[in-house]
């Protein structure tokens, strides 16, 4: 490695240190937060006992995958009937992957694979989940997400889906992205939940090869805001946010784990 691929390397490094001290604060102060939609889910299918990102050189993919107390997936959001307000439960894998080993641009924030529910919507039109020949209708079905995560001191969790200005022409999603102005990508891995776990198959030209990284496992609430009524509470709020962690594997969030 050359001296300036080094130094920005160790930039980089420092950067994420700081970002997931940021998500570790937010996370702990989110925990003890009173939120009635949040809490009608708190339950030990999102009390994360384990976390894994194993590499299969056989099949060039690492599998991802999350142990509960309970049943994993089992437990799915009550429609809230609309967009504005519309629940989302997630698994979620934060990472010290960079956006761009995942097809975004070079921005700042956290890299996330998250797996959710959502009832209210269909955020990923090329997929067809629940294999009706209906492309719309699957976003109950539990399918994943790539994030970028940022600090949003609007929601209670404190961190949201980093957004864009719809016409900024700078900014570069990847192709399967679902259309909204955040950094969000729908690319279709498959997931499979069986008793206590639920996991996802990556193939690792998706994620630019890399299988060195750190991450960590999250269950959290998370909710739609598009403004107008029946949001989670006044004022404004990031389009996607997180209100409430159910739990976090390593306990503080500091990203033990290596992908084995």
């Amino acid at each position: 490695m050359g001296l300036l691929a080094l130094f920005q390397t160790i930039k980089f490094q420092k950067k994420m240190k700081q970002l997931f001290l940021l998500l570790g604060l937010s996370i702990f102060a989110v925990q003890s937060y009173a939120c009635d939609k949040c809490g009608n889910y708190n339950n030990d299918d999102f009390q994360i006992k384990s976390v894994s990102v194993k590499h299969s050189a056989d099949i060039a993919a690492t599998i991802w995958e999350i142990t509960v107390k309970g049943t994993a997936g089992k437990t799915t959001p009550t429609p809230a009937g609309q967009l504005n307000g519309a629940p989302v439960l997630g698994y979620v894998f934060p990472t010290t992957l960079k956006p761009t080993d995942v097809g975004f641009g070079d921005t700042k924030g956290i890299v996330a694979l998250a797996l959710t529910s959502h009832p209210d919507f269909d955020d990923t039109p090329l997929w067809d989940e629940n294999t009706d020949r209906n492309f719309a209708n699957d976003g109950i079905i539990w399918h994943p997400h790539w994030v970028i995560l940022t600090e949003d001191k609007r929601v209670e969790g404190g961190l949201a889906v980093k957004q864009f200005d719809p016409k900024d022409t700078s900014v570069i999603l990847p192709p399967t992205n679902p259309g909204m102005p955040m950094y969000m990508d729908s690319p279709g891995f498959q997931v499979i939940t069986k008793g206590n776990t639920i996991k996802v198959v990556v193939p690792d030209y998706r994620m630019n090869n890399k299988t060195d990284f750190s991450y960590d496992g999250v269950a959290a609430y998370m909710q739609v805001n598009t403004g107008g009524e029946g949001g989670h509470g006044g004022g404004d709020k990031p389009m996607l946010g997180v209100y409430k962690v159910y739990s976090v594997a390593s306990g503080d969030l500091s990203l033990p784990y290596k992908v084995k």
